[in-house]
């Protein structure tokens, strides 16, 4: 998936004859603590809510304040991983979105970049969670999918967690069934570590109802 795919057309940029009361506005109506500030399709960089909760007049125009615009974009065919990059790395609420002139397209918020998570992850599939601790040298994906499948059973997702200083890594995968008893036995039979096992049944999913809360909070 690529930047473009992702672009959110419900948050308007800001432009700057907006007032500061605009912005602030704006900015508490989509919970979000940045915006892009765009004349016509001109990107001129992003501003924080930090640097406009500042402003001693709400209702003088951003434009004619001192800004420090960060200027962080990213272009449309960039993969999504270089989007959350950016987020992660310089701590964003927002990413835009260019075209190759490097005209405004649009922005990724971080309540975009989580639903697309929960997608990639699986996250609202039913199913049960194992974490594998396995050496780099005995990372078989093909191998562990045979034995999920010998079960009957599917992965939906996984990822890895390597550690700084040590030849294990951490394999996490999401598999469409709750009665996990019988692949945990044959990865064990296969010598591998299993270092936890979630059964996500919908009897008892209170990992599950906590996310939805916290979902719910982000769209309020």
């Amino acid at each position: 998936m690529t930047a473009v795919e992702l672009i959110s057309n419900t948050i308007p940029p800001l432009r700057t004859s907006d007032t500061v009361r605009k912005a602030l506005d704006r900015m508490n109506e989509f919970k979000l603590y940045h915006l892009p500030i765009v004349n016509e399709t001109q990107y001129l960089g992003l501003v924080s809510e930090e640097e406009l909760m500042e402003a001693r007049d709400l209702e003088i125009a951003i434009g004619a304040l001192p800004l420090a615009l960060l200027n962080s974009f990213t272009f449309e065919n960039a993969h999504i991983y270089e989007v959350i990059r950016l987020f992660s790395q310089l701590q964003l609420s927002v990413v835009p979105v260019l075209d190759q002139q490097k005209n405004y397209l649009g922005l990724i918020s971080i309540n975009n970049l989580l639903n697309f998570t929960v997608d990639l992850y699986s996250v609202n599939e039913p199913g049960g969670i194992i974490v594998l601790s396995i050496s780099n040298r005995n990372n078989s994906l093909a191998h562990m999918s045979q034995i999920v499948e010998a079960d009957n059973a599917q992965i939906l997702s996984s990822y890895i967690n390597s550690f700084q200083d040590s030849t294990k890594l951490e394999v996490t995968l999401k598999i469409n069934k709750t009665e996990l008893s019988g692949i945990v036995a044959s990865f064990e039979r296969y010598d591998y570590e299993v270092k936890a096992v979630f059964n996500n049944s919908s009897q008892d999913d209170s990992s599950m109802d906590r996310f939805n809360s916290f979902m719910n909070y982000l769209n309020v």
